[in-house]
């Protein structure tokens, strides 16, 4: 998903983990063709650094020329328990979704059901944005390209008690954050509204259409967009955090709602088989799912992504970063690499291969911090292209531990703002009472124990504690979930009127329940 944050979380430094983690280090059997070519020594590398991030469990694949030259799991699908990764583990993954929706698109564009440059309001007649003007004119490739400009707001599929189209309905209260066109804006709202014109134009849901028009023709017999069926399934991944230095399980939640954004959950194995398609330029083991225009639409720059400070340190000779349809487009060692990372459910995933090379790969790790997937995708392809090795591990370890940094300089600061020895303006029922948004919905502030509890959904429960002045800090009793700041504001008579809670924007107080 690139997935998003219900708020802000503390990012405590990496710790040695259990015994019962590095003891599967060894990993399951495997497909290790390319361990005495070009691949040699990626399984030392591999256990090397994760153990030096702190992950618990890591699967990866490599394609060559039509063939899954490697694949291997390695460690713990969950801290403490014995149960191994291999390569039929379930994992979310995430944002990586995003190029299935492009290609369920690129089908019923094949088949005259649609273009890519129709507009969204010919298949959703009910879509409507905030501003008129952009509901009018935008059009399946903005959905797919992040360039419609509204606000990300991503809490709204994380937390919102909505189904999808009641989320799609409410898209128009959502704020145009830049102008339509303007720049690239990652946004996963727009792409639950691709997955939802698929299913429109194709005359059945998004999940039924990617089943039986991607994952069955590939094989792929483990990958599902539903959470029902991942929990009626064995071998999936748990999810992990730091906190407090340690790598800890935190609940897995259902995030059926983000549908083509980001609900798939699959296998290295299911993935391989993704990856040799598009390898096959849109064939499959003498199946055809894609045509060649379908494909090359894909991967063709549409907006382009500014480098930034990272990406120039990193990568100084590319020149070429931009996003496709459903996939990021981007310059490496002079050739195209296509490639997404994805991360939700608090676990990573990175997808990537260069077209002209014959060349795939996918890695996933259940930890919502580990770059360590980006890492072992440019060790790979640098190996299978004959480049000089770069120990990509350690340059990620270091961009990880300058964001740790930040993170912890970020919080100094907030705990330096702080204004000591004030008091809330009213006693904490003047603060209850029942918040409306007509993005949002409703939230609900009551008394409980002498202090203050907000709700936004049953998995949304945070208690209050004053911060300072009509500010208070929400700590979210779900594990992992951290804090958010909720501010009060009160009128000229000393009544709250409004809102405002962080990742969630502002309500109003409805009638009727001011004190």
């Amino acid at each position: 998903m690139s997935g998003a944050r219900v708020s802000r979380r503390s990012r405590p430094f990496v710790a040695l983990f259990g015994v019962t983690v590095l003891a599967a280090l060894a990993g399951s059997p495997a497909r290790l063709a390319g361990q005495t070519g070009a691949l040699a020594g990626l399984d030392d590398y591999v256990t090397a650094a994760m153990e030096a991030w702190g992950i618990p469990g890591l699967a990866l694949a490599v394609v060559r020329n039509d063939s899954v030259i490697y694949a291997k799991g390695y460690g713990v699908r969950e801290v403490g328990k014995p149960g191994a990764v291999d390569t039929r583990t379930l994992f979310n993954i995430a944002s990586t979704s995003k190029a299935f929706t492009a290609a369920a698109l690129g089908m019923l564009v094949d088949e005259g059901k649609l273009s890519w440059d129709d507009p969204v309001t010919k298949h959703l007649p009910g879509f409507a944005l905030q501003d008129p003007y952009v509901t009018r004119e935008v059009r399946i490739r903005d959905l797919l390209t992040h360039r419609v400009g509204v606000a990300r707001n991503d809490n709204l599929w994380i937390a919102g008690p909505f189904d999808r189209g009641e989320l799609i309905r409410r898209l128009r209260h959502l704020p145009q954050a830049s102008g339509f066109r303007e720049r690239y804006g990652y946004n996963n709202l727009m792409f639950i509204t691709a997955g939802e014109v698929a299913g429109a134009a194709s005359g059945m849901s998004w999940d039924d259409f990617v089943a039986q028009r991607i994952f069955t023709p590939l094989g792929m017999t483990r990958t599902t967009s539903r959470m029902a069926q991942v929990l009626a399934t064995d071998n999936v991944s748990g999810s992990h955090q730091r906190q407090d230095g340690k790598v800890v399980p935190v609940p897995r939640r259902n995030y059926d709602l983000i549908g083509g954004a980001g609900a798939i959950w699959s296998t290295v194995d299911d993935m391989a088989q993704w990856v040799r398609m598009h390898l096959g330029h849109g064939s499959h083991r003498g199946a055809r799912l894609l045509s060649d225009e379908a494909i090359e639409e894909m991967r063709t720059p549409q907006v382009l992504i500014p480098i930034d400070s990272v990406g120039r340190r990193l990568f100084p000779g590319r020149h070429l970063n931009a996003y496709g349809l459903g996939w990021d487009v981007e310059e490496y060692r002079d050739r195209t690499l296509i490639n997404h990372s994805g991360w939700l459910n608090n676990t990573r995933t990175q997808v990537g291969f260069i077209p002209s090379e014959g060349i795939g790969f996918v890695a996933i790790a259940n930890l919502n911090v580990s770059t360590l997937q980006q890492a072992l995708m440019y060790r790979v392809l640098d190996a299978l292209l004959g480049a000089e090795p770069v120990d990509w591990n350690a340059l990620y370890l270091e961009l990880d531990r300058r964001s740790q940094e930040r993170s912890a300089g970020t919080r100094a600061s907030l705990e330096a703002s702080r204004i000591p020895g004030t008091s809330p303006s009213l006693e904490a029922g003047g603060y209850a009472g029942t918040y409306e948004s007509d993005l949002w919905g409703t939230m609900t502030v009551a008394t409980e124990g002498g202090g203050l509890v907000l709700r936004y959904a049953p998995e949304f429960v945070a208690d209050l504690e004053h911060w300072h002045q009509d500010v208070y800090r929400a700590r979210w009793r779900t594990a992992g979930d951290g804090t958010s700041f909720v501010t009060f504001t009160l009128d000229e008579r000393a009544r709250v009127t409004d809102m405002e809670v962080e990742g969630f924007g502002a309500y109003r107080r409805a009638r009727g329940t001011t004190p």
